[in-house]
């Protein structure tokens, strides 16, 4: 891969996790996941998204599968929260350290709970963002959950 490395790659070759990178060509605005999956060939359902939202005074991170949708009621419930929202757009860089669209559970600017959605389970490697548009990476879900120190719950629609 000839582009540089994204703080995601760097921190799993630091913990010596095995990883595969794709590139995808994108436009100005980043495609949605199912358009992912489609430039990558791969199946939808094993393409995730990370999600980031508020609750109280903390933030919590969700990584579900591209072609669902967080349950707000469940996700808090996860998290030991009356609720969660969304955070808006226009804070992610300055939550994460990300771009939209390129957000990753790998290497924020803190390390928020993360919680996985119990669809993971169902696949041995699944696809994240790698840190910026036009990058994912497949990872064992296993692996993945340990180094963010996540969590599984049922948490979509």
């Amino acid at each position: 891969m000839s582009e540089s490395k994204t703080n995601a790659m760097r921190i799993l070759e630091q913990n010596k996790i095995e990883y595969t990178p794709y590139s995808y060509s994108h436009g100005k605005v980043p495609p949605d996941g199912e358009t992912v999956a489609k430039l990558l060939g791969q199946d939808p359902d094993t393409v995730f998204k990370t999600l980031v939202t508020k609750g109280g005074n903390n933030y919590f991170v969700f990584v579900v599968p591209v072609l669902k949708e967080l349950n707000l009621k469940k996700a808090a419930k996860s998290v030991s929260e009356k609720s969660v929202e969304m955070i808006p757009v226009k804070d992610i860089n300055k939550i994460t350290g990300y771009v939209r669209g390129g957000c990753s559970p790998i290497g924020m600017k803190k390390q928020y709970k993360t919680v996985f959605a119990c669809e993971c389970n169902n696949f041995e490697k699944i696809f994240v963002s790698g840190g910026r548009i036009g990058l994912q990476i497949e990872i064992k879900a296993s692996e993945l959950i340990k180094l963010v120190g996540g969590t599984i719950s049922d948490i979509t629609l």
